[in-house]
């Protein structure tokens, strides 16, 4: 397996755009300095055309070397020890609400939007674990199933809209039943299942599924998105952006359940939080999941890396002292 032990590094390549502006700034400056001095064509005769060339092939290897420098101080490796390790870790799904109520700004700038950021963090905190990602409105789907892909994770949990629901609702439930079906593995173990919602058009049953979670090692927690005093849901209408109304056309105004997601939490041996302050709640949760029992699991790991740099710090003098031999000789000959 092949790596950079210090990535970091590269932030140096962002130099060498100014180095060669100021190259270019200060051959501008001579071609400047020449013609007050007297006729440009005539001066570089007189200095040689050759010796113009010379510095810009000087200017050219010392970027060379530099980015070579660059790169020896990233330290390229290569993994050749190979070695199967036990880790433990805990098996997380992530239960995303995309029901259109969601789409409410009385959390700025909107219910999902808030949701999804504190998701990323949370996905960003449990590094590590099996992470696995739900969607639900009306019904819910399995966005992605139990992975150590981080990466794929987040962008799942970016792309995440209320496009997506094709029934509209709340159906907690279904988002619990799809969660204990996902996990195949016999290996008692307990498991988490976060769920992150506004509570709204909830299916009755939802409780009785979070007790039946519970029986077979499930611990829930819910995430409320929203307030209390409501907001006006936005939907686009011939293009427009309009807000859903009732039978009477009245604005529909969405509301937090508070009581429902508590009872939820309760229900799952979990703990209720409201989004507010993302690290806070991520801080208690990793907390609370931490007191999980987990399961050992083998994994592949490379446990010895060789270095390289020296050839690229070597191939860096080299270019150096090539410059510097070559400007010597030319010296001597004159």
């Amino acid at each position: 397996m092949f790596r950079f032990e210090n990535t970091t590094a590269f932030y140096l390549l962002a130099a060498i755009p100014i180095l060669v502006m100021l190259y270019l700034w200060s051959v501008k400056r001579l071609s400047q300095r020449k013609q007050k001095f007297g006729q440009i064509n005539l001066i570089d005769r007189l200095l040689g055309d050759s010796n113009t060339k010379r510095n810009r092939q000087s200017v050219i290897l010392y970027l060379v070397a530099y980015v070579l420098l660059v790169f020896a101080l990233a330290n390229p490796q290569w993994g050749f020890k190979k070695e199967k390790v036990k880790v433990e870790n805990c098996d997380i799904f992530i239960a995303l609400d995309i029901s259109s109520s969601m789409n409410a700004t009385d959390i700025s700038p909107t219910r999902l939007e808030k949701a999804k950021r504190f998701v990323e963090s949370l996905i960003e905190s449990r590094k590590g674990d099996q992470l696995g990602l739900i969607l639900f409105a009306g019904n819910a789907y399995l966005q992605m199933p139990l992975t150590s892909d981080y990466a794929a994770a987040t962008l799942f949990v970016k792309s995440a809209n209320t496009d997506m629901a094709g029934t509209q609702g709340t159906a907690i439930g279904d988002a619990v039943d799809l969660a204990r079906r996902s996990i195949t593995d016999t290996e008692k173990a307990q498991r988490a299942l976060i769920i992150i919602t506004d509570g709204e058009d909830h299916d009755e049953g939802a409780l009785s599924k979070v007790a039946s979670a519970v029986d077979d090692g499930w611990n829930v927690f819910t995430v409320g998105v929203g307030t209390e005093e409501g907001g006006f849901v936005p939907v686009i209408s011939e293009g427009r952006e309009e807000f859903k109304t009732d039978e009477e056309g009245n604005p529909v105004t969405t509301r937090i359940n508070v009581s429902l997601l508590k009872e939820i939490a309760d229900a799952g041996n979990g703990t209720s939080y409201l989004l507010e302050n993302n690290n806070d709640i991520i801080n208690d949760l990793n907390t609370q999941l931490e007191k999980l029992q987990k399961r050992a699991v083998e994994v592949k790991s490379f446990s010895e890396y060789r270095s390289y740099y020296q050839y690229f710090l070597g191939l860096a003098l080299f270019i150096l002292l090539l410059d510097f031999v070559v400007k010597s000789n030319v010296r001597w000959i004159r």
